[in-house]
């Protein structure tokens, strides 16, 4: 209840709009690729990395950075890759074939989810949260391709997002962790 109130009184106050996200990111359901479901508040504490990612993309090399970014900093930040198909047809592969793809060219270890639609009508929630601003309390964003990049705080708030071309390692990433 002290939420709503809180929410209510910064609607009528122009200098303190409100920043409080409508929904928790740690709320949102989504499944690891292989089909269990993922409990994003495990991750409280931590900061988190979404990357939608593609196994046939030219950005796809930044699997490798990701992969350092997650060994570098695994005390204080979850990378999570989320297989998309939306930009290019570059990311076919079911299930074992995305899986395959990641650990043998790239040796990854970090959290892989599901693949889904992180735009268009049947967006994911967890991407819905992202690119909204009434849900993220932060600001809206579209995703214009494979590997662009969302960093949330150890609080569950957006910091930033990240176009494509932005690698993992980059300082504007690393700064905040």
């Amino acid at each position: 209840m002290d939420v709503l109130k809180t929410f209510i009184a910064t609607l009528g106050n122009k200098k303190k709009p409100h920043k409080l996200p409508v929904n928790s990111i740690y709320d949102i359901s989504i499944n690891a690729l292989n089909g269990s479901p993922i409990n994003l508040s495990k991750f409280k504490g931590k900061y988190i990395l979404f990357v939608n990612v593609a196994s046939k993309c030219g950005f796809t090399p930044q699997y490798q950075d990701l992969q350092k970014l997650h060994e570098t900093y695994s005390d204080n930040l979850q990378v999570i890759g989320v297989p998309c198909n939306q930009f290019g047809g570059q990311e076919p592969g079911n299930t074992e074939e995305i899986k395959s793809f990641c650990e043998i060219n790239y040796g990854v270890s970090f959290l892989i989810t599901e693949k889904i639609d992180v735009k268009g009508k049947k967006q994911h929630a967890l991407y819905t949260w992202l690119t909204q601003k009434i849900n993220n309390g932060k600001t809206n964003s579209s995703v214009k391709w494979n590997f662009q990049k969302y960093l949330v705080d150890p609080n569950g708030n957006l910091i930033d997002f990240y176009l494509p071309y932005t690698k993992p390692l980059s300082k504007n990433i690393i700064k905040h962790l």
